[in-house]
């Protein structure tokens, strides 16, 4: 079964969100060899920090011109509808972890891993989502 129609803003959107990806894995590879071999200070080790966010800044870019260019408006209302039922689970999942985290000790949760968790749920929202319309 395929998940997403191939229609022409599908085919951008895949050709986009592939080329981020593919940017944000070089950027992280780069930065972290980079701190790794040359232990950079001050201003530099900032703009090494800050720049595997720009792919991810790319990534929601992307998803925005998605939802624009998509003229089926079924289409649009699955991902809308995911990503805000992505949103209540890494809401409730990050608020969580924070309450054991400051009463129970548990190891700490680090907040960029809150955008990988919230498409974790976007993948697992869309199915159901789909399947209620069927």
């Amino acid at each position: 079964m395929n998940c997403m129609p191939n229609n022409p803003a599908t085919r951008r959107y895949a050709r986009r969100f592939f080329a981020t990806m593919a940017a944000y894995v070089v950027v992280i590879l780069s930065v972290v060899s980079s701190i790794k071999h040359f232990q950079p200070t001050g201003t530099l080790l900032y703009i090494l920090a800050v720049l595997p966010s720009v792919p991810i800044l790319g990534v929601i870019l992307v998803v925005g011109l998605y939802l624009v260019e998509e003229k089926d408006e079924f289409q649009r209302n699955v991902l809308i509808q995911s990503m805000l039922w992505a949103i209540a689970f890494t809401l409730a999942t990050t608020t969580v972890w924070g309450f054991l985290q400051n009463f129970a000790g548990t190891i700490g949760f680090q907040p960029y891993l809150a955008f990988p968790l919230f498409w974790f749920f976007v993948g697992v929202a869309t199915p159901f989502l789909k399947r209620r319309y069927r």
